[in-house]
């Protein structure tokens, strides 16, 4: 039996000024102006975490309580790579100029990330949440969201879809490796204009952190190093992501739901207070992140109660849950799409 999917109302007459309305609503309430000492401060505090983990690393020196470094580094590399997410969507300052150099600082220099790759494949998200064939977070290979996916890449594929929702979280620890080689894979195939500034600091962060990693461990710490602070690094970042769009309505190809509509019911808010919205970067406030990727991090909060109330007024369905209900949800579709008779067949 195949996985069953939420489904989508049909467009209502009218429903384009639907958005427009909300969005009149929110300039109005100031929630799209931009909070530039917010991100002053969240730049500078979280450098001074990035700067004191490498400290403490040169301090602690050939010890096997680098383990503990290591956590902390995924810990602070994570949050690096949410500024560099409110980067990519312009929410820190009205310059373009400004926010592309905080992107790159942060991604290509300080945690090895290809900003540009990444803005690009973000973007495309954006544009078309869970829309199968279009919404590249959805379209990865390693994991099948649809029965179509799960039925068409072969037996080896097959066997892994079938055991996908037990492999899951086991897979976020490759996560960051496989934004690195993405990353690598991207830059070489651009070698002028700003790619050549992204590739520089790229090398810089790669032969700054091995560097740094092999003159004070040795090789066999070393490379526990890196496999712990890597592994933390995708598992932190992929459990940021994972409760956002996992197991919400698919989106068919050649789907013409409205714009309101398509932001809403793809995406799922996580249900918390200020330490969650720490944790996971805002981002567990998906809905109003979707409907206005501009908006600066603190004011989705703020935003939420607007946005919820007016998907009220117009019966649309308003996805929140607590944080491990997101979870399983996302592996309850997870294993229902690899356990599809197609897949089981293939």
């Amino acid at each position: 039996m195949t996985s069953p999917q939420p489904t989508l109302p049909a467009v209502r007459p009218g429903s384009g000024s639907q958005y427009a309305h909300l969005l009149r609503l929110v300039k109005a309430a100031g929630l799209l102006e931009r909070r530039s000492t917010y991100y002053r401060w969240k730049i500078a505090v979280t450098t001074a975490l990035f700067l004191g983990g490498w400290v403490a690393f040169v301090l602690i020196g050939r010890s096997w309580w680098q383990l503990a470094t290591a956590a902390f580094l995924a810990f602070v590399f994570t949050q690096l790579g949410f500024l560099g997410h409110d980067a990519g969507h312009r929410q820190m300052f009205r310059s373009h100029r400004a926010n592309y150099v905080v992107g790159v600082l942060h991604a290509n220099l300080a945690i090895g990330l290809s900003y540009g790759w990444w803005v690009d494949k973000h973007n495309r998200h954006h544009a078309h949440p869970n829309e199968e064939g279009k919404d590249p977070d959805i379209d990865i290979g390693a994991l099948a969201f649809t029965a179509a996916q799960a039925s068409g890449r072969g037996r080896i594929a097959a066997a892994i879809y079938r055991r996908q929702a037990y492999l899951f979280f086991p897979m976020l620890l490759l996560e960051a490796i496989s934004l690195h080689l993405s990353s690598v894979r991207a830059l070489a195939k651009r070698a002028t204009g700003r790619s050549a500034w992204e590739t520089a600091l790229f090398g810089v962060h790669v032969v700054g952190y091995l560097t740094t990693v092999l003159l004070v461990l040795s090789p066999l710490q070393a490379l526990v190093f890196v496999l712990a602070h890597q592994g933390l690094f995708g598992l932190y970042l992929g459990c940021s992501f994972a409760p956002n769009h996992k197991g919400m309505a698919i989106l068919n190809p050649d789907d013409r739901t409205d714009y309101l509509r398509r932001q809403v019911l793809t995406s799922r808010n996580v249900r918390g207070h200020w330490l969650t919205d720490f944790m996971l970067g805002g981002l567990n406030y998906q809905i109003e992140h979707h409907l206005f990727p501009s908006m600066p991090r603190p004011n989705l909060r703020r935003a939420q109660e607007v946005v919820r109330q007016f998907c009220r007024a117009h019966d649309l369905t308003y996805c929140q849950t607590g944080l491990l209900t997101s979870y399983a949800q996302a592996l309850r579709h997870l294993h229902a799409v690899g356990r599809t008779p197609q897949a089981a067949g293939a």
